[in-house]
């Protein structure tokens, strides 16, 4: 990794604990910071976790992230950091981001769980930023691992303290767990079972939603935010389908990581061809259409009837994920959340996007197409 971004990095058991790291290390306390209202409600638990008050952005009806020419000067000028969220690999507008960043003299922090192998004007996504997180169990379905991307090489010994301190080495039995379930799961996936490999990971607690955003909990949720206290308090949110997201990962499973990592690129050039395929479709989000197709996590469609195609796509495909609905400011309430002064396209959004996996594009084009 930092071979591939020129910069230093380091590991972690996880993506979400990458970022809480960032949260931390480069933001100040009680700092307000602009974030999206469709992306993982575990990222909203991890900036509450690191004693941050999300501000909520327009986004852009074009690939669903911030557009920050919609976010009112007041709100700018509040702000203690931005964070990223690359929606299924498409790009923020990283560029006028980091220009008005720069400007008002705060940190952007990248989320780039989504966007391992996405590119802006010649530079990686990672590279925009003053830190970026990245997660090994996205792109590359490593099932453990998370990167930490900085500037200054200076900053790794306060880092690498910062990660042994929140970090569990002791949790035996949810690393036998998690061996167990990734080879588990590669096991009927080989044998091109899907069934049972969502009962598995339901199982197995590695898939504990049973709607698109886990129960908020609210009293709790509250109690935990006048605490203060860290992860610690915000536990039984930060690990919901991952419980072993501070445990430090078996050999085995570190192993397997690093093989798929060295695959990265060859794994690329088989999304860029579903890509190819899904962009032709007439409900692709437009940015999709822009420029060269990239490397997608997934690849977003707006589509009218989003229950009937999940209904059909679950037949035939292992797993039908990364729906964020309703946004997070729908779904916290101002109480956890300042809302977006313009939230009509993150509802829309919310409401219709299937993100589609470019690596199964040829089952998502028949049952769209059907």
């Amino acid at each position: 990794m930092e071979s591939r971004l020129g910069r230093p990095c380091l590991f972690l058991p996880s993506g979400r604990l990458a970022l809480y790291l960032a949260l931390k290390t480069w933001l100040k306390p009680a700092g307000r910071i602009l974030m999206s209202p469709v992306t993982d409600d575990v990222i909203f638990f991890t900036v509450l976790a690191a004693g941050l008050r999300p501000v909520m952005a327009p986004l852009s009806s074009k690939d669903g992230n911030i557009e920050p020419s919609l976010v009112p000067e007041h709100v700018w000028s509040s702000l203690d950091g931005v964070l990223t969220t690359n929606l299924y690999g498409l790009p923020d507008r990283v560029l006028d981001l980091r220009s008005r960043c720069d400007r008002l003299g705060i940190p952007l922090i990248e989320d780039a769980a989504h966007a391992i192998q996405t590119v802006v004007d010649g530079r990686a996504i990672g590279t925009f930023g003053e830190v970026a997180a990245f997660s090994l169990s996205k792109q590359v379905g490593a099932a453990c691992g998370g990167i930490l991307a900085f500037t200054d090489e200076a900053d790794r010994a306060e880092l690498e303290a910062l990660r042994e301190a929140a970090t569990a080495a002791g949790e035996r039995r949810e690393r036998r767990v998690r061996v167990a379930a990734v080879y588990g799961e590669a096991l009927v996936v080989g044998l091109h079972l899907v069934w049972p490999v969502r009962w598995l990971r339901r199982r197995l607690s590695l898939a504990e939603r049973r709607e698109h955003r886990m129960p908020l909990r609210g009293a709790e949720l509250e109690r935990a935010v006048a605490d203060d206290a860290g992860l610690g308090g915000f536990h039984s949110w930060m690990r919901v389908d991952r419980h072993d997201y501070r445990v430090r990962p078996a050999s085995i499973m570190l192993e397997r990581a690093l093989r798929r990592l060295r695959r990265l690129d060859a794994d690329g050039a088989r999304r860029v061809e579903g890509v190819e395929r899904l962009r032709a479709l007439p409900m692709v989000a437009p940015a999709v259409r822009e420029g060269d197709p990239q490397p997608l996590f997934r690849v977003p469609l707006l589509v009218k009837d989003r229950a009937a195609l999940v209904a059909d796509l679950e037949r035939r495909i292992r797993s039908v994920g990364y729906v964020f609905d309703p946004p997070l400011d729908d779904y916290a309430g101002p109480g956890f959340a300042e809302p977006s002064p313009a939230p009509e396209v993150a509802r829309s959004w919310a409401r219709h996007v299937f993100p589609a996996d470019p690596l199964d594009a040829d089952a998502v084009v028949r049952s769209v197409l059907a």
